[in-house]
């Protein structure tokens, strides 16, 4: 048990000259363990071991230690960048690294395929519970979290076995770990996500629960059947990293304001588009935050939960046993809801029942799978939904795309390239002062990247008289963008953030490529 007594604070943090690790200390916790927990044992004085630590007012960490060690500790404040730098002398901890150790000779490729073939479920549950083993999956894991990863491949090939995190929506490949350690790496997973290992020839799906620094972090596992072996992912959702804040997403001051008045609105459909990926999640989460009041009674169903938000019922959905958006939302309409949240309106009945909820007085949000806010209401009446209710209930539309930020402590002006001012308009050129960009060369916050974190770009429109009676005569996609009129596209939106900085021109054209330009918009 730490001594709170002589626990070192933050303010009074050691000085980073005096962090000499003794090998005789360091060797009482694993390198995992301390990556994990984010400390390192100093040295030991009077039967006490000296623990620096991150937070040295984390008693569950230093009780962790405490028992592994097999003495008290003395926990003593360091701050993140001299406890990084010690981690690394201390352990070396990278999942590279350790992959390396445990690698010895890999067999020839034919030899291998066959011998993955052949191993028993018991071979793999005694190679899958190996310390070391199970030290590199969870330092494979817990790298990805600190680096911001919100997935995890693990992908079988011929002849090696991939990882790759996705930063900022784009996968990075990671150093490769042997190939002959992919049915135990496999295995391991799939036990921490508590699925049958003995099944390698069909998908399963899993869930692992987690804590790092302090955080609950939440695991969604998927493997599927390839010709090599199985391919894992693993999305990671850090409900704690993420700010659901419309400000923090992107979203410029004049669409929050717009946003807002959709989100005042007693009765009505709001819907958020675009392809898998793009956060329209995060951003009704977002909407339901700022939305949240102890006089409301906020109801989502969802397929999954992403995020536990405080004061509202969420709902997951579950096929297996009858619960799908249909079924469920005809039983939240039962419990008096004023708000409902419909994760996704895929068919028709889940539709309806949307709108119909919608006229009877509920405020209801939901995401579609439309290139553009202008199509929303087109894909609803292909769907079946009649035009006169359609145009009764439906409030808004909010499209959006995610691209990454350029570093703000490395981003450097560049003059636009020929090829970008060719598909850029006069009116989006014009916004770029002496034709300058942004570029982010890398640097040590970004770790050589150039970007950190992401932006969304958005388009948002209010459903005003003339595109109502557009819907109830159920015109040509020609005659709905003539309706809608001039409104600041997704693509106009990234590009005035380009131009401001907070992202690049080539991350705004790559984002928006698929999404058509309706018209020629308003400088802004």
């Amino acid at each position: 048990m730490p001594d709170p007594g002589s626990t070192t604070t933050n303010s009074g943090a050691a000085d980073p000259a005096a962090l000499r690790a003794d090998p005789g200390a360091t060797a009482l916790i694993g390198a995992e363990q301390a990556v994990r927990l984010r400390a390192v044992p100093l040295r030991v004085e009077g039967g006490r071991l000296r623990l620096a630590m991150l937070d040295p007012a984390d008693y569950a960490a230093a009780d962790e230690v405490s028992v592994t060690a097999g003495m008290p500790v003395d926990p003593v404040g360091v701050r993140e960048g001299p406890l990084a730098e010690l981690l690394r002398e201390t352990y070396g901890t990278t999942a590279a690294a350790m992959a390396a150790r445990l690698g010895g000779a890999d067999q020839g490729s034919d030899e291998l395929v066959a011998n993955l073939e052949a191993i028993e479920a018991d071979d793999l549950h005694r190679m899958a519970e190996q310390p070391t083993l199970i030290n590199l999956v969870n330092l494979i894991i817990l790298e990805a979290i600190r680096e911001r990863a919100s997935d995890v491949h693990v992908e079988p090939f011929e002849k090696k076995l991939a990882v790759k995190y996705r930063i900022d929506g784009v996968l990075i490949e990671q150093p490769s770990p042997p190939k002959h350690l992919q049915p135990a790496i496999t295995s391991r997973i799939k036990i921490m996500g508590g699925m049958n290992i003995a099944e390698r020839y069909a998908p399963q799906d899993g869930h692992v629960a987690l804590r790092f620094e302090g955080r609950k972090i939440d695991i969604r596992v998927s493997t599927v059947p390839t010709l090599y072996g199985e391919s894992v992912v693993m999305r990671i959702l850090d409900k704690e990293a993420i700010r659901l804040d419309l400000a923090a997403l992107g979203m410029r001051e004049v669409d929050r304001a717009a946003m807002q008045r959709l989100i005042d609105l007693p009765h009505g459909m709001v819907l958020v588009t675009g392809p898998t990926g793009s956060g329209k999640t995060t951003t009704l989460y977002a909407a339901l935050t700022r939305l949240y009041d102890p006089s409301l009674k906020i109801i989502t169903i969802e397929d999954p939960v992403e995020y536990e938000l405080p004061g509202v019922n969420q709902i997951p959905v579950n096929p297996k046993r009858g619960l799908s958006f249909a079924s469920g939302l005809r039983s939240i309409l039962r419990q008096d809801p004023d708000v409902v949240m419909v994760g996704e309106v895929r068919d028709i009945e889940t539709a309806e029942i949307a709108v119909r909820a919608a006229l009877t007085g509920h405020l209801i949000f939901s995401t579609l799978h439309t290139n553009n806010a202008v199509s929303a209401a087109g894909r609803l009446l292909d769907m079946g939904v009649e035009p006169f209710l359609l145009s009764s209930v439906l409030e808004g539309v909010l499209a959006q795309r995610l691209g990454r930020r350029v570093c703000q402590h490395c981003r450097t002006p560049e003059p636009l390239t020929e090829q970008v001012r060719h598909r850029l308009a006069k009116t989006e050129l014009e916004m770029f002062q002496g034709g300058m960009g942004w570029k982010g060369p890398g640097c040590e916050k970004c770790e050589g990247i150039g970007f950190r974190g992401r932006v969304g770009f958005f388009e948002l429109i209010l459903t005003t008289p003339p595109i109502r009676a557009a819907i109830s005569n159920r015109v040509s996609a020609q005659d709905m963008m003539r309706a809608v009129g001039r409104f600041v596209t997704m693509r106009r939106d990234g590009v005035i953030k380009a131009a401001e900085g907070v992202t690049t021109i080539d991350e705004v054209l790559r984002a928006t490529q698929d999404a058509d330009e309706p018209i020629e918009v308003d400088a802004v």
